[in-house]
């Protein structure tokens, strides 16, 4: 999107029932349900036309969207065309899919981190036979953390979606069928890239074509799009419930994500390792949640958090704001250092955190002197996990501590 930004006004939504969009009230939706959320999506935008980029699941999606509206779209790339034998379709119905719940002690985290770390090694990412293996393995942490969070935030949702994509029927139009046109393409390493022979007589305004690398087939995907008949991006509507403000002051220059503004509320301001909740409007702090991270130096002098907090303040049209007392104890023992590691310890670690502070406080001195009362329900796997996600995200929580600590002490 930073690339393409430069030609497009890039538009990314997340699928229902991932990220941060609510799943689908049907009970087992299947494409042709996701593809109409997409075109409802476009729909509450404005956008009349419109070109698409999809990868893999994505990439089914768009072309159900645009065998369904094809006047919705001037064109689409497409990363990838899963077209699955039965014999496929039945390992995947097998074990492709289990459910992904959290559990008290965060057993489902290991799980989780050596499957999304050996699906770049295997496909399926449980055949681990020889001939299963992949040549774009790689054991990267931090792209391992990027989708581990992705999971996370889906949590058993994803195999709602998923399993939609793979029940999905060959959904490209005849021959002879009038279509806007379409590029199918596939890098070498890609599991689908052996899928494009399998495609087909294809209507003439599409292609299909393997490629070496993903560099390339962005390249490829790029310029195909440029092709396609411009469209003017009209005036995208705001959401008056939620959303991300343009921050900009001497130290901060980014997105700010805000939620349940009512006008002249109090601003409610988290503490340091949490994210937004409650409140008549709240936002998340720069290194915390979904807004941005501090540009260079994350800072602990409490003036540059608080200019960032006035600016949000004054563009919300909040008259007064709430902030948090520091909690007790040593900074660095509070917040450690949670980045990813090779072997997904630290997602372990940030839960073992997140149960400990519905203990005692300080949360890394189990003694009865430190004991805090606590509500049971807080202890249910799903209260653990949201509250789990926020420390992993907030990756300026030591410094916020130091600034509140600087601002008590002022």
């Amino acid at each position: 999107m930073r690339e393409w930004g430069e030609h497009f006004t890039c538009i990314a939504p997340d699928t229902p029932g991932f990220g941060q969009s609510a799943p689908l009230a049907k009970a087992d939706p299947d494409i042709g349900d996701y593809a109409e959320a997409i075109v409802e999506f476009v729909g509450a935008l404005g956008i009349e036309r419109t070109a698409a980029f999809g990868f893999h699941s994505g990439g089914i999606i768009l072309v159900n969207a645009l065998k369904r509206h094809p006047g919705m779209f001037t064109g689409l790339a497409v990363g990838g065309y899963a077209i699955w034998t039965p014999e496929e379709m039945a390992v995947f119905d097998d074990a492709y899919l289990p459910p992904f719940l959290p559990s008290r002690y965060g057993e489902h985290l290991t799980w989780l981190w050596n499957r999304i770390l050996e699906q770049s090694w295997f496909f399926p990412w449980f055949d681990v036979r020889p001939e299963a293996r992949l040549s774009v393995a790689h054991d990267d942490p931090a792209r391992i953390h990027a989708v581990v969070m992705e999971m996370l935030d889906a949590g058993d949702s994803y195999r709602l979606g998923y399993g939609a994509v793979l029940r999905a029927p060959r959904d490209i139009p005849p021959p002879d069928t009038i279509t806007p046109p379409v590029l199918i393409a596939a890098y070498d390493g890609d599991p689908l890239q052996a899928h494009i022979d399998r495609l087909g007589v294809m209507p003439a305004s599409w292609e299909a074509r393997k490629v070496s690398t993903p560099g390339h087939f962005y390249e490829a995907s790029l310029l195909f799009l440029r092709k396609l008949p411009s469209q003017d991006c009209p005036a995208l509507p705001d959401d008056q419930k939620a959303g991300f403000i343009h921050v900009n002051t001497a130290y901060f220059d980014g997105l700010i994500h805000w939620r349940s503004l009512k006008d002249g509320a109090t601003l409610t301001v988290h503490a340091p390792g949490t994210e937004m909740s409650g409140g008549e409007a709240a936002i998340d702090l720069p290194g915390h949640g979904l807004s941005d991270g501090w540009p260079n130096e994350i800072p602990t002098e409490w003036n540059k958090w608080l200019a960032v907090i006035e600016a949000a303040c004054t563009a919300l049209g909040c008259t007064a704001v709430d902030i948090p007392n520091p909690e007790r104890g040593d900074p660095v023992h509070l917040f450690p250092d949670l980045s990813p590691d090779r072997f997904g310890n630290y997602l372990t670690a940030a839960w073992s955190i997140t149960r400990a502070r519905r203990f005692f406080t300080p949360w890394y001195h189990a003694s009865s002197a430190n004991v805090i009362t606590f509500d049971p329900y807080s202890l249910e796997p799903e209260a653990l996990a949201k509250d789990h996600r926020a420390l992993m995200r907030a990756t300026a929580a030591r410094a916020y501590h130091l600034a509140l600590l600087q601002r008590e002490g002022s």
